[in-house]
């Protein structure tokens, strides 16, 4: 994947993340809470790796 790839990528699991751990915190759900925060965590790598790839011109 390029960097754009991986930036949307990022986006859309720290949005979903976000929801997610929102959700949870709201119904008590810890499993569902928890899956939310890692999923944004998730996002925040992908974020870093595509800026990784951006900074070397994709070429890892």
């Amino acid at each position: 994947m390029g960097e754009f790839t991986d930036k949307v990528a990022a986006a859309a699991n720290k949005v979903v993340g976000n929801v997610k751990e929102a959700i949870g915190e709201h119904t008590d759900n810890e499993k569902l809470q928890a899956e939310g925060e890692a999923q944004q965590v998730k996002g925040t790598g992908q974020d870093v790796k595509g800026s990784v790839k951006g900074a070397l011109g994709d070429k890892i």
